[in-house]
């Protein structure tokens, strides 16, 4: 029988995998990281409420020394987060950037060993992620030959040996909308931005993924309960 855990940020990818593999994998635990994001709050507040509406445990999980050895955009208040529209997204060099500017050190690989512990001391066979195609073009660990390395890599530094699973894999942002609109989705429940506002700001490189994405499958009422004015 399957027993799984997933890494949940509260934001659009995660929180769907969460809904999409819920039962499927018998998800029961979540694990979320602090490690200084300026999001925390919001992020923390998301976690917190999707995991009461699916009804799973939640650790969170602190990396104060993370921030302390990296300088980038998500965690450090004296760096402005990029600001990007529509067409940048479309722009390499851009997109390259702005990923370089909130790349934090070997994130998703600390964050997968982490859960890969977990899953060695408590018998969790899977292990859920919200990576996607679309973000794959930019950061490379949200890739399919990631997280084939991280499997391959517990065959090794585990006895459980559990396999790394990301539900959304194949699909862009539009397309992860369309699926959690037919599984009738809590989208009001998310947080995507890098920002720590009342609502998403609508302009960092996720919330115009997120937008945009939304405005195309036509859902704009949640548009105006995400984002601000």
């Amino acid at each position: 029988m399957n027993k799984a855990i997933i890494l949940l940020s509260g934001g659009l990818d995660s929180s769907v995998s969460l809904a999409l593999n819920k039962d499927i994998d018998n998800i029961e635990l979540a694990l979320f990281f602090d490690y200084g994001q300026k999001s925390f709050e919001q992020e923390k507040n998301a976690v917190k409420e999707l995991c009461e509406y699916y009804n799973i445990d939640l650790k969170i999980i602190e990396l104060d020394w993370l921030k302390s050895i990296t300088n980038n955009a998500l965690t450090n208040k004296n760096i402005d987060i990029p600001v990007l529209n529509n067409e940048d997204l479309e722009d390499i060099n851009k997109t390259e950037q702005t990923m370089k500017s909130v790349w934090i050190p070997n994130r998703n690989g600390l964050f997968l060993n982490i859960a890969g512990s977990f899953a060695d001391s408590f018998g969790f066979n899977k292990i859920i992620i919200g990576a996607n195609k679309e973000e794959a073009g930019t950061f490379s660990d949200n890739s399919q030959d990631f997280i084939t390395s991280i499997n391959n890599e517990f065959e090794y530094s585990t006895l459980v040996k559990p396999k790394v699973v990301a539900p959304l894999i194949n699909m862009d942002k539009t397309e992860i909308i369309k699926v959690a609109k037919e599984i009738k989705f809590p989208f009001e429940l998310i947080w995507s931005c890098y920002s720590n506002e009342i609502k998403h700001c609508g302009k960092c490189e996720s919330c115009i993924r997120l937008k945009k994405g939304l405005e195309t499958v036509g859902l704009f009422d949640i548009v105006e309960v995400l984002f601000k004015e």
